[in-house]
């Protein structure tokens, strides 16, 4: 996230990093671009990213990425929220994932008009225009 920050705060864009206070310690190891802002948890964090944001964008990553990616698509489903969820599936890092939910869409699990809440591809200047 450090290198996206950068570059984004190079390219004169706002740069918004919102933190549970719990992890500040062990996450901000450097020197912070933009504000900075602390919340209690992560369900706040997430509450605040939304009322903060455009569009939600994860790029690969571990459990709290797809946690949040879940949460994110979750709400637009439920129609908390409106704005685009997008994937940036570098080097098919995502492909089984996309994989196992349209198995789920296949077998009911998932209604095939949510599938479309996730836009996907693996260039981020196409993921840009896609979420527009």
């Amino acid at each position: 996230m450090g290198l996206i920050s950068q570059t984004a705060f190079d390219g004169g864009k706002q740069v918004l990093g919102i933190i549970p206070k719990a992890l500040m310690d062990k996450e901000i190891t450097g020197i912070t671009l933009g504000e900075v802002k602390p919340v209690a948890n992560m369900h706040q964090r997430k509450a605040e990213m939304t009322r903060n944001s455009d569009a939600f964008i994860a790029m690969p990553g571990g459990y709290g990425t797809l946690e949040e990616l879940f949460e994110v698509i979750t709400w637009a489903q439920l129609g908390i929220h409106n704005k685009p969820v997008g994937l940036l599936n570098i080097n098919g890092y995502y492909d089984s994932l996309l994989s196992f939910i349209d198995q789920a869409v296949e077998e009911g699990f998932i209604n095939p008009s949510a599938r479309h809440i996730i836009v996907c591809t693996s260039n981020a200047k196409q993921l840009m225009e896609k979420l527009k």
